[in-house]
């Protein structure tokens, strides 16, 4: 079965070019990624802290069910334009991969679809493909399956 979210890797680039329609007016999409009770349904994490602002910053952790810190993530938010763009870092705790630098940009198709437009840069080459030995793209694959699946219920009650 054909993933949903598209993950394009150029050969020899530093970056990852990702792109995901939703059955989400935009409004709901961008909830999605800006309101912190529904990053923690689609997501399945705790956000510690989501300051949705310029300079901003935020910081995600998931842990197991004997309440160890199994993942954590920080960074900040450059530019926050609600219902267009958000440019932030991303750090993974303890991962090899170091500060990614990302573009969210979100765009309106039709009064009842939208997309998203991620373009995720590394520091090197070698970072991104570290990056995508992990099951990388079938899980964010997962996670806006549920995204969809979950925000779609909102519009419907």
């Amino acid at each position: 079965m054909k993933q949903k979210t598209n993950v394009h890797a150029e050969e020899g680039k530093q970056d990852l070019l990702i792109t995901r329609e939703f059955n989400l007016p935009l409004e709901l999409l961008f909830k999605a990624y800006s309101e912190p009770e529904l990053v923690e349904q689609w997501m399945g994490t705790k956000v510690l802290k989501l300051e949705n602002k310029h300079h901003g910053s935020w910081q995600y952790q998931t842990s197991d069910a004997q309440g160890n810190v199994v993942f954590q993530a920080h960074g900040v938010i450059h530019e926050f334009s609600p219902e267009q763009k958000i440019t932030r870092t991303f750090e993974m705790e303890n991962a090899p991969f170091g500060v990614q630098l990302e573009f969210l940009e979100f765009e309106k198709l039709t009064e009842t679809t939208s997309k998203l437009n991620m373009q995720i840069i590394y520091q090197s080459v070698s970072h991104r493909n570290q990056m995508l030995q992990l099951p990388f793209a079938q899980g964010l694959n997962m996670a806006h399956n549920r995204l969809q699946d979950l925000i779609g219920k909102l519009q419907i009650n």
